[in-house]
């Protein structure tokens, strides 16, 4: 079945030109001061779209000339809620590290329900593309990095890159590629259809198929009456051999989400892109983010992570 069948249309901006986004977003122009003395800066609220005020990311960017990698970094929230400010600490640590980070906010489930946050991450890596130029960007080293429900996305980042379904060209850059090369996946909701029974199989109890579920409310519908389409949400749906290098991380006491939606995740990746491109990392006692992953030595294996893949 087509997918662009199974869901009522989308209402879309009018598609920007890039040099349209780089004027609208308060973008730095090439003879700015800052530009010629190459300093660190950080840009708040720079609009990727302009059909929703949502649409808007912060950009940090390392001291030097670059071009550097850029990671998109997408916040958690049950699809629901949430804010780009919940990634500063990680959008920092990423600039210590010589890579710049574009911490987005996306319309949420009360604003407008799937594909539109997917097509928001993607329309924010071709404004990255777009704008490469005068953020000392570059156009062929960029990540997506996302925790819980903000994993889901940086997920299907990785995985659909080329699926007109969830492109949202529209949204503007059209021309561009929404593609990232490398993603961070930390406690995602990747298979809404089998988190209930997954939970059950690990001792605690989740009801993804009521109404009122995070899950449900981003779908718009109960996620169990109508599996074709709630499969278009998976990023393991979208998996071939050119998707990106993936690090999928999970703690094996989540009460939220059971870690063994990540687990076959990653194992579903590995049988596309062999043992090289995926790593699986579950953490012993850690939960639903918290210390583990946010460790020192966590973000250090995460920002190697980009430089090797970037």
């Amino acid at each position: 079945m087509n997918a662009l069948s199974l869901i009522p249309p989308l209402l879309f901006a009018v598609a920007c030109s890039p040099s349209d986004n780089a004027t609208d977003s308060g973008a730095l122009r090439p003879d700015d001061t800052a530009v010629a003395n190459l300093e660190a800066q950080t840009f708040e609220d720079l609009p990727y779209a302009a059909l929703s005020s949502a649409q808007a990311l912060d950009l940090s960017i390392p001291a030097g000339s670059g071009p550097f990698p850029v990671v998109v970094l997408i916040h958690g929230g049950g699809f629901f809620t949430g804010d780009k400010a919940a990634m500063a600490s990680s959008a920092a640590f990423l600039v210590s590290r010589d890579i710049a980070a574009a911490s987005i906010n996306y319309r949420l489930s009360g604003e407008a329900t799937f594909p539109a946050a997917v097509e928001d991450a993607k329309a924010a890596v071709r404004f990255l593309r777009a704008n490469a130029d005068l953020y000392r960007l570059d156009t062929n080293r960029i990540g997506s990095w996302g925790e819980s429900a903000g994993a889901n996305l940086a997920a299907m980042l990785g995985t659909s890159s080329g699926d007109a379904f969830v492109e949202g060209a529209e949204l503007g850059n059209a021309t561009l590629s929404s593609k990232v090369t490398a993603t961070v996946a930390m406690f995602a909701p990747v298979d809404f259809l089998t988190i209930d029974e997954q939970s059950a199989a690990l001792g605690f109890t989740t009801n993804t198929d009521a109404k009122n579920s995070f899950e449900s409310q981003y779908m718009g519908f109960p996620v169990q009456s109508d599996p074709e389409v709630t499969a278009l949400a998976n990023p393991t749906t979208y998996i071939d051999a050119d998707d990106a290098a993936f690090l999928v991380q999970a703690g094996d006491v989540d009460p939220l989400i059971p870690y063994t939606q990540s687990q076959n995740f990653a194992d579903a990746l590995r049988a596309s892109l062999g043992e090289d491109g995926v790593t699986f990392d579950l953490f012993e006692g850690a939960g639903h983010g918290g210390p583990a992953f946010e460790s020192d030595e966590n973000r250090s294996a995460i920002a190697t992570f980009f430089e090797t893949n970037l």
